[in-house]
């Protein structure tokens, strides 16, 4: 890599501006959830009554050193995202927020093939940063939020060969987006960039792309301690109108996440018998992703295919699933996702598509336990629970729902269809229909509501559950888009989720199959946005 790096800083050293472009984007978007909505403490998603319910079960006093609490189930970033979640109740109040993301770029074309482009952004919401206090009068400095979003050189047809080398950060976008994306779908439109070398070399009948990325640097936290991400796609255009894709992914989790040694006590004869049971011993994560994709269209059909494997060590997970002193430093990703759309364009007045789609993510719910395990939990001071791996999207940017997810939805069965047409030669409509079930659902304990709050019958035998229901709901959404000019765009869209009890129970089906989605009610949900976006 350092050897690319000089090569590119030699080439350009001869080079010649030329000429510059300057460009950008400015997209703002107006959000409205419905009721549902929740923030607040006194729902299911307050930590203390989060199922699956996680009291102390019987405290344990390690005669090895320590103090054990072994409680019967503990799911890993249990409380939601950040940005709050629904609970399904309609008792809740409304939530909205206007963002906006601003962006600016500058290209500078030199002679032999180079190039220079460097990109500013910032995402906001309206209201974050005023600089005034109207009951006061005093004025302040707002936030600096603005980034450098890519800033990267590039050269081209290297040593006369369709060689292209683009260093520095950068967007990575490959097929569909389906597993890597800029994270521009939707609503919280962050984007997405890298700081990564990329190799192309591409010919009229087949393109590969090699890219090697840094997504984490703690240097000198650690020797070895950074997250990296690596891979090879490459792409076959043998077949007209037809492309097939082969991909390898490897991200690379080296970050020391510590051990689960704690309590009153640490002694090194504990240590050692940790070492001969085979426990606390976190190494790094290794998630690998093979993938294949096919997509193009025959006459009026057109079509999207796409089926990826993913398996390797998954302590940074593992690590997460603690029922006492100790995770699951065993976890491994051994997940398959597919993804498919199938479409036909009728050669009529409007140009009306229908389509049809499915999408599997494999899930793994092994948060409930048995009674031997359940009781192995109370007297074995050395007892290892199991994680719960499911697909990783990484960074995709599909999304399938406005409500349940911002592209990170897994363990998941999804059922697709939806009609759109042209209703005027700048007006677009979209009818789109969605049917979303658990793969694996969640063992929860039986219990009562009382106050927005679930509470078990036996907190203490929490070896007793029931499997909650698989079908989360319905989705049925309606778009409208404006090409006002080649430029500017307008949209909106309405999306109405019909609650089963799939969600009212809960399902870990978020963060990756990591994080609860359920509620304290199964009232239907509500979304709705306007849009606008000009590019230059």
């Amino acid at each position: 890599m350092i050897a690319l790096v000089a090569l590119i800083a030699a080439t350009s050293a001869f080079a010649e501006l030329q000429n510059v472009v300057v460009g950008g984007e400015l997209r703002i978007r107006g959000n409205w959830h419905s009721s549902e909505w929740s923030v607040d403490g006194l729902t299911n998603r307050n930590p203390l009554f989060q199922p699956p319910w996680t009291p102390s079960t019987a405290p344990f006093i390690n005669p090895l050193g320590g103090l054990r609490w072994s409680v019967g189930q503990l799911p890993f970033r249990p409380t939601g995202n950040i940005f709050g979640s629904y609970d399904f109740d309609s008792a809740g109040s409304s939530h909205s927020f206007v963002e906006q993301r601003t962006l600016l770029n500058v290209r500078a074309d030199f002679t032999n093939e180079v190039s220079a482009f460097i990109e500013l952004d910032s995402y906001d919401w309206w209201g974050e940063d005023f600089r005034s206090d109207y009951i006061s009068g005093n004025d302040f400095r707002g936030i600096d939020n603005v980034n450098l979003y890519q800033a990267y050189i590039q050269a081209e047809e290297m040593w006369g060969f369709p060689l292209r080398l683009r260093v520095g950060r950068q967007e990575l976008q490959f097929g569909s987006e389906w597993l890597v994306g800029n994270n521009n779908t939707g609503s919280y439109f962050q984007g997405l960039s890298f700081d990564a070398i990329r190799l192309d070399y591409t010919t009229d009948v087949f393109s590969v792309a090699a890219f090697g990325s840094k997504l984490a640097e703690r240097s000198p936290i650690e020797e070895d301690g950074d997250i990296d991400f690596y891979g090879v796609y490459a792409s076959w255009l043998g077949i007209e109108d037809m492309t097939i894709d082969a991909y390898y992914l490897y991200l690379r989790d080296a970050i020391d996440y510590g051990n689960d040694t704690y309590g009153l006590f640490n002694w090194t004869l504990n240590e050692i018998l940790e070492g001969a049971f085979g426990v606390d011993n976190y190494g790094v994560t290794n998630l690998h992703t093979i993938g294949l994709r096919g997509a193009g269209t025959f006459g009026a059909f057109d079509y999207e295919a796409e089926v990826a494997y993913q398996f390797g060590d998954a302590d940074s997970i593992g690590i997460g699933f603690r029922t006492g002193a100790y995770g699951s430093d065993d976890a491994e990703f051994d997940n398959i996702g597919a993804n498919l759309e199938l479409g036909y364009t009728f050669d009529m007045q409007y140009s009306p598509r229908v389509y049809v789609g499915a999408a599997y993510f494999e899930g793994n719910d092994d948060r409930d336990i048995s009674f031997g395990q359940w009781l192995a939990a109370q007297f074995w001071p050395y007892y290892e629970p199991k994680a719960s791996v499911s697909f990783n999207r990484l960074f995709s940017d599909w999304e399938y729902s406005e409500v349940l997810e911002n592209s990170d939805l897994s363990n998941a069965i999804i059922l697709r269809a939806g009609v759109s047409a042209m209703v005027t030669e700048k007006i677009e409509l979209l009818l789109a229909g969605s049917y979303y079930m658990a793969d694996e659902p969640f063992q929860a304990p039986p219990s009562f509501r009382f106050l927005g709050m679930r509470i078990p019958w036996l907190p203490a035998a929490s070896f007793w559950t029931r499997e909650n229901d698989d079908s989360l709901g319905w989705e049925l959404a309606l778009y409208g888009t404006y090409n006002y000019s080649e430029d500017l765009s307008f949209q909106v869209g309405y999306a109405h989720l019909f609650v089963n009890d799939g969600l009212k129970d809960g399902n870990f089906i978020s963060n990756n199959g990591l994080g609860f989605m359920g509620g304290t009610s199964n009232d239907d949900a509500d979304y709705l946005f306007v849009e606008t976006k000009i590019a230059f």
